[in-house]
């Protein structure tokens, strides 16, 4: 992936340096709670599996996993700072600048073909934790989108997660995957502005039971996807920028993030009514429609009887 012509956005909030949050967790890195009544060690790694599997904020799952556990939600401290606005300095601030500036540069043109107006979305980068709108953020939920205030949260160490999780993410191949995660959560921003994700969460409402919601859920992140790949088809045709192997590490980091690879790893089956995103085949399908053809129309998970 050759993105160092790309256009950085400065529609990004720098809250790296904020020390994130204190107390309450034992141990370095991922902060994962301790003690009696709290979620196990285990489920928190496979809720933040699917936290990483893109889109829907995890604080969501581990809340509702504390309700069926029984155990109590475990408490956070946060330290607000002074968070910086703009184009970070730094080489991944950067890369996450460019990626954001050319989905902007891109849907603005989608958009404005059609006569309307693109509003970008705010992306704010954090270290460790970060209150926003859907509340609390930590690394173990991977980045989201929230509709709420319309930002994406990431903690750009979810990269590194990348490419050590991920066989065969190396180099330019590695960036693309790592492109691949913000575009995919401007997807939602997309679809926020489109009036999808409103609708989606009311239908949700009058579902009538979690699998049937879950169903509307695994739609709208499969057209994320494919708006992902709508970003890739029209940016590959202004400024060629991929390089060999881009698709194949993106479409190999869908395959990694389906509901099915993930169920299989923690529990050993797979539990089709619990899908929240999309099995392996599905991710991979839907992001290579949004590529081949590039068109919003051709996004139409809702429609689609098939998925």
């Amino acid at each position: 992936m050759r993105w160092d012509d790309f256009r950085r956005s400065d529609n990004i909030e720098d809250n790296r340096d904020a020390g994130g949050f204190g107390g309450g967790y034992g141990g370095g890195g991922v902060g994962i709670p301790i003690g009696s009544g709290g979620l196990g060690i285990g489920t928190l790694i496979v809720l933040s599996l699917i936290g990483w599997a893109l889109g829907i904020n995890p604080s969501v799952l581990i809340g509702g996993a504390e309700i069926v556990s029984g155990g109590a939600p475990y408490q956070q401290q946060y330290r607000p700072s002074n968070r910086r606005v703009g184009t970070p300095s730094d080489p991944t601030g950067q890369f996450v600048a460019a990626v954001l500036g050319n989905t902007e540069d891109t849907w603005s043109d989608i958009f404005a073909a059609s006569g309307r107006e693109y509003r970008p979305p705010r992306l704010r980068l954090f270290a460790g934790g970060e209150q926003g709108g859907c509340g609390f953020a930590q690394t173990a939920m991977g980045p989201f989108y929230c509709p709420t205030d319309r930002r994406i949260y990431l903690d750009t160490s979810f990269f590194r997660e990348i490419e050590t999780r991920f066989h065969g993410c190396q180099g330019s191949a590695c960036k693309f995957s790592q492109a691949y995660v913000i575009a995919h959560e401007v997807g939602h921003h997309v679809q926020n502005l489109l009036g999808t994700l409103p609708r989606a969460q009311a239908a949700q409402q009058t579902a009538g039971d979690r699998a049937a919601a879950n169903r509307i859920q695994v739609r709208v992140e499969l057209q994320a996807d494919c708006y992902a790949g709508i970003w890739a088809n029209h940016s590959e045709q202004r400024r060629r920028f991929l390089d060999p192997g881009d698709i194949d590490a993106a479409l190999q980091t869908a395959t990694a993030i389906g509901d099915d690879t993930l169920q299989r790893r923690a529990r050993g089956s797979v539990v089709p009514d619990a899908f929240t995103h999309g099995s392996a085949e599905q991710r991979k399908r839907w992001f290579s429609i949004g590529f081949n053809q590039g068109r919003l129309s051709a996004c139409d998970t809702f429609a689609a009887a098939q998925l």
